[in-house]
């Protein structure tokens, strides 16, 4: 895995420099801007794999960043966000933010968080042979060439997070998936205590699936984790 061109938008001058340090000699490229107007404009150049953002920023805030963002690009977002501020992490993933981090972080983990992320959208791009190209089951059709989604013929954007896993749940399609295998499968990490990420990703799915399409398709079993209904 290559190591992608970062965007990190945080009005933290000093966070913000360690983080490029750090960064920086791990490997990655990280381009910075201090305040929500530039990093919109940056994010919206097209140049970066991965955007880093914050939600306290003068000018745009965080959310009203990534909500204007979503409109023209799918670029991956990790969030990052004041430790127990729940409500802008769901509203953010809600949003379509692939990912977040609580401050304060270590710059390791950010670090892995990113390389996940990246190894997400890159798994995604690979080549895959004709005979695996496309999963078809109750209604929706997944290509894995051209990383379409349909739901009775109809177009369903989704980022590549939910992309990722709406494809390992359908390649499981009749079968129990637990939260810990889905986390770790898809996320690239162990499934975290109050971790609400994989419940909002699924939530996005189905919402976006639903409007093609009312009947159930992904059943969550509480305490057990998600179910893909096979055909009926």
């Amino acid at each position: 895995m290559q190591n992608g061109q970062m965007l990190l938008i945080d009005d933290d001058a000093e966070l913000s420099q360690l983080v490029i340090d750090y960064l920086t000699l791990d490997g990655f490229s990280v381009d910075h801007a201090a305040d929500g107007l530039t990093g919109l404009a940056k994010a919206q150049s097209g140049a970066y794999q991965l955007i880093l953002l914050d939600i306290m920023l003068p000018g745009l805030d965080g959310l009203s960043l990534l909500r204007q963002l979503r409109q023209t690009s799918y670029c991956p977002v990790l969030m990052l966000t004041a430790r127990g501020d729940d409500i802008d992490r769901i509203i953010g993933l809600e949003l379509g933010a692939d990912d977040y981090l609580a401050k304060p972080f270590n710059p390791r983990e950010l670090s892995a968080r990113a390389r996940a992320i990246l190894r997400r959208v890159e798994l995604a791009q690979l080549p895959v042979q004709a005979q695996h190209s496309h999963l078809e089951i109750n209604g929706v059709l997944l290509n894995r060439q051209n990383r379409q989604v349909l739901c009775q013929g109809n177009a369903v954007v989704l980022t590549a997070t939910e992309f990722q896993l709406l494809d390992y749940l359908m390649s499981h399609v009749g079968t129990v998936v637990s939260k810990e295998d889905l986390s770790k499968q898809v996320l690239g990490r162990n499934l975290q205590q109050y971790d609400r990420s994989l419940d909002m990703h699924v939530s996005n799915i189905r919402k976006k699936i639903g409007q093609f399409d009312p009947n159930e398709k992904i059943q969550t079993l509480r305490g057990s984790g998600y179910l893909f209904m096979a055909n009926a």
